[in-house]
């Protein structure tokens, strides 16, 4: 008797709670497809009290990865066998690969988030200011610290949160990290070479608008947003009026997937192919 055809293909997956109508699995697919690569990208939503026997049954079932979404993030790190430096740091795991007979979490956020904003500005010796402390804003933290950003200004509403995302870049990297409380509309200051969104503040929300001070956004300042859906958040609109280069959250998540596929296949795929699937699965 043959096996049936899925038990053919190598496989990798999304582990969610919540997983229905995931865009990336069309992203992922596409590049599957583009490259020839007999891999399959399986959307699986797991409970979380379910999520052990997941990660068991996904290596026993021979799985080249997974990715993870909340709040599934942190919890499985006890899982497996050793951490990304990246994921270390953070604290939190999004990308699980197998390799060298275990199971490796890697943390893609930042990364792909890093891969967008370098396309217009090196990060290095520049001065950002992050709106948020949360786990996007933590991971596109890290990894600016890692790259040899001078300095991160952390905007939180929740100090205790804000301050603890500070004394880890102080005390794990070389960056100068300062807190400000978020109270009202921000003023960037002088010398910001970078504005982030690290909040989910506008997503699913087109006119959602960041509290900021919109004069202090000067001509030729990078200005980023991590929010994806819609591309164009009310702040990059805001922001591109007033001659600022903006970068949207379309390519963080296209580059998540990019480096997702690096790690599970060793192969560089075609972005352009991915982020038009990507695209076409949300209707943008």
């Amino acid at each position: 008797m043959s096996l049936p055809n899925s038990f053919c293909h190598q496989l990798v997956g999304s582990i969610s709670q919540g997983a229905a109508g995931n865009p990336t699995v069309a992203m992922v697919e596409a590049a599957f497809q583009r490259h020839g690569l007999n891999w399959r990208y399986v959307n699986m939503e797991v409970a979380p009290e379910d999520l052990a026997a997941a990660v068991q049954g996904a290596w026993a079932m021979g799985f080249r990865g997974f990715n993870l979404s909340m709040p599934h993030k942190v919890t499985v790190i006890p899982m497996l066998g050793s951490l990304g430096e990246s994921a270390a740091l953070i604290g939190a795991v999004n990308c699980v690969v197998r390799r060298d007979g275990q199971f490796i979490g890697e943390n893609t956020d930042g990364k792909g988030f890093l891969t967008s904003l370098q396309g217009v500005i090196d990060p290095k010796g520049k001065q950002v200011v992050m709106f948020g402390a949360g786990g996007a804003a933590r991971a596109v933290a890290v990894e600016l610290a890692l790259v040899g950003t001078r300095k991160i200004i952390i905007v939180n509403r929740d100090p205790a949160r804000g301050q603890e995302l500070v004394d880890t870049l102080r005390d794990k990297t070389r960056v100068e990290a300062e807190l400000v409380p978020w109270q009202g509309d921000y003023a960037i200051p002088e010398g910001t070479d970078v504005v982030i969104n690290g909040t989910s503040i506008g997503l699913y929300e087109p006119e959602a608008r960041l509290a900021l001070d919109l004069d202090t956004l000067k001509p030729g300042m990078v200005v980023a947003d991590v929010v994806f859906n819609p591309p164009r958040t009310r702040l990059l609109v805001d922001a591109e009026d007033r001659g600022c280069i903006v970068v949207d959250g379309l390519g963080m998540l296209v580059n998540q997937g990019v480096i997702g596929v690096q790690h599970w296949t060793g192969i560089d795929p075609d972005a352009a192919a991915m982020r038009r699937a990507l695209e076409l699965a949300m209707g943008v």
